[in-house]
């Protein structure tokens, strides 16, 4: 999971794999917990309106949580702080939630979201609450490495939204005790005093079981073949493979957190120097 997300490299990209994975289950789940059907119907007893389904995080798990709920038919609304990936979201049939977005960058080395300052981290909850609110489904994806995910979601908006309304939290985190939103627990869901259901799922992508162990199978075929030669004799002849690292490639430094007798990888180096 420390492998560079550079055009290299993706298809060893684990957490990639299994964040598409995650991102269409989360929308499955928010369907059969929803007390509305996703697609708009015309029908003899009239005209049944689409769900509205909010995101929040425009990853490799929003876009392709966006892709399945504009699959089942709802209307899809999404919101990420990185510019970049606006045409991303409207390119999927997404209309992109315009929260005023903060004055820089959003973006962070290794392709995330960076942390917010506690100014742009106010502006945007403000802005955001409307689309929160007015949503039939919310599913968050953000996550800022190696810190707690950032609060997204506070109690009171939740208990502003309808009766029923469902939040799918791909960011809960057991160590932070909470996900995007302040009332997640990591791996229950549960339904709030007001009829909100909040689900904290920890690992969905083993609910597509299959996929799951097929693309990171193809992951880790892809990393070793970086790394692992084919030895040869004289006559051309196989003889068995070799561990061959080479520790000025872009992958391979990235994938390699100890070396030597020391931490090699920047950011564990950084982590563990906030510790």
């Amino acid at each position: 999971e420390f492998i560079p997300r550079i055009s290299r490299a993706q298809s060893m990209d684990v957490l990639s794999s299994q964040a598409n994975i995650a991102g269409y289950r989360a929308v499955i789940l928010a369907s059969e917990h929803a007390p509305k059907m996703f697609p708009m119907m015309i029908t003899a007893a009239g005209t049944i309106a689409p769900a509205r389904v909010f995101i929040l995080g425009a990853g490799v798990a929003g876009l392709q949580a966006i892709a399945t709920a504009k699959r089942l038919g709802a209307i899809v609304e999404a919101y990420d702080i990185r510019p970049e990936v606006k045409e991303q979201i409207q390119s999927l049939g997404a209309r992109f939630a315009d929260l005023g977005g903060p004055k820089t960058d959003g973006s962070a080395e290794g392709g995330y979201a960076r942390e917010l300052t506690d100014e742009e981290k106010l502006k945007q909850a403000e802005a955001m609450q409307r689309y929160i609110t007015n949503a039939d489904c919310v599913i968050t994806t953000a996550a800022v490495f190696g810190k707690a995910p950032p609060m997204l979601i506070p109690a009171d908006v939740v208990a502003k939204m309808r009766p029923g309304a469902v939040i799918i939290d791909l960011a809960a985190d057991p160590d932070a005790g909470r996900g995007n939103c302040e009332l997640t627990e990591p791996g229950k869901r549960y339904t709030t005093e007001t009829g909100v259901v909040i689900d904290g799922p920890t690992d969905l992508p083993s609910q597509a079981a299959v996929h799951a162990s097929q693309v990171y199978a193809a992951n880790m075929q892809a990393f070793l073949d970086e790394i692992v030669v084919d030895v040869k004799d004289d006559e051309g002849k196989s003889t068995g493979v070799e561990l061959k690292l080479n520790m000025e490639d872009e992958i391979q430094v990235g994938a390699s957190i100890t070396h030597g007798g020391e931490v090699v990888n920047e950011r564990v180096k950084a982590a563990l120097e906030s510790t």
